[in-house]
């Protein structure tokens, strides 16, 4: 079986500076806000470019954080609209709307599958407070317009790293070109934990000193409590694990440049779409995903080839039962990609030969 993730082997590439650290910690006996927190935090923050990093307990955290940051500084009101686009994990629209604010749903460039600049400006109103780019699949979302826009209309600006670590553009990394970013760890990311974690970066004193306070109880000291906040804190052995594997995340996130090269010159089924090739900079293939009309006889050809593959993600957001009141939108593009995604095999422990057997597979679909 070629897995569609092995983590096991993931692991196993830096096994022993993971036992190192995680044991460093168990002996330690401060297991949150250590030393570990804080060279972890230091060392992202510098890696991504950015003044600050704050570590949180989640990649769904992150981002509510940050909007939820926004509104105690009275830069946002419940009711203010931020745009997102419309083929995402859910995490970015539930983050929006889980702070009373107001989710626009933009619809994606079928070619890039991130959301389209042009159809932005259409878009804003005047309670437009920011835009939400996801770098989806580990692409960078982000353009020079997108950019000009916020500058235009005095837009916040806030990324979805979930899925791009050591993403690119013009030599900045993702994560730093706007005003906050929400960072998931989760264990299958390209920069994954040992269960769940995140982090803010940002530029922004007051919000990256709001937001720590917001995810420790709401409290700026203890026993003193600003905020109606609650409990959200990375842990140390979290932060030892993130610490080792930043280390050596560009030499993964190359290796899957180098898988996902081998796709995009040998995956040739006519049935079989490819998203348009971006630099490497600007890709560091978290998902790979391909576009097929048969998606669903596609994936069972290939299990019963031993081929692991899973779809992100099978329903759109506006399809979803909890935001019922949008199930009879019409976002055809978006609808289409969900419909027609499927992702194969990639990671930093795939080889040329598995890689070779996932093409020849996808290319023998009839």
């Amino acid at each position: 079986m070629i897995k569609y993730l092995d983590l096991q082997k993931v692991t196993a590439q830096y096994a022993d500076e993971l036992h190192e650290a995680v044991n460093r910690v168990v002996d330690s006996g401060w297991y949150l806000g250590s030393e570990e927190n804080d060279k972890f935090e230091h060392d992202y923050a510098e890696y991504i470019g950015t003044k600050h990093c704050v570590g949180v307990g989640n990649g769904l955290d992150s981002l509510n954080w940050i909007f939820r940051g926004y509104i105690e500084m009275g830069i946002m009101k419940r009711g203010d609209e931020v745009i997102v686009p419309s083929n995402t994990f859910i995490a970015s629209i539930l983050a929006i709307s889980e702070n009373g604010l107001t989710p626009v749903l933009v619809e994606p460039k079928p070619e890039t599958l991130e959301i389209d600049d042009d159809k932005i400006e259409a878009a804003i109103t005047q309670r437009t407070k920011a835009i939400l780019i996801v770098h989806l699949y580990g692409r960078c979302a982000y353009t020079d317009k997108i950019g000009q826009l916020c500058k235009k209309y005095n837009l916040k600006l806030v990324e979805d790293n979930a899925q791009a670590h050591g993403c690119k553009f013009n030599r900045r990394r993702t994560g730093s070109l706007g005003d906050a970013a929400g960072h998931s760890f989760y264990p299958g990311k390209n920069l994954g934990a040992f269960g769940d974690a995140g982090a803010v970066t940002t530029d922004d004193d007051e919000l990256a000193t709001t937001i720590r306070a917001l995810a420790n109880y709401g409290s700026t000291r203890k026993y003193v409590f600003k905020y109606i906040g609650r409990n959200s804190r990375l842990d140390s052995i979290q932060a030892a694990v993130l610490d080792v594997k930043l280390h050596h995340l560009d030499e993964d996130n190359a290796h899957r440049q180098q898988i996902a090269h081998y796709y995009y010159e040998h995956i040739s089924n006519p049935h079989v779409t490819l998203p348009t090739l971006l630099p490497d900079e600007n890709n560091v293939y978290h998902i790979f995903p391909i576009l097929c009309d048969k998606r669903d006889e596609l994936q069972q050809y290939l299990m019963e080839r031993h081929i692991q593959t899973i779809i992100h993600y099978p329903i759109p957001p506006h399809k979803q039962e909890c935001y019922r009141d949008w199930n009879n939108w019409s976002l055809p593009i978006s609808e289409q990609i969900h419909a027609r995604e499927l992702s194969i095999p990639i990671s930093p422990v795939l080889t040329l030969d598995e890689a070779k057997q996932v093409a020849d597979a996808i290319n023998s679909f009839k």
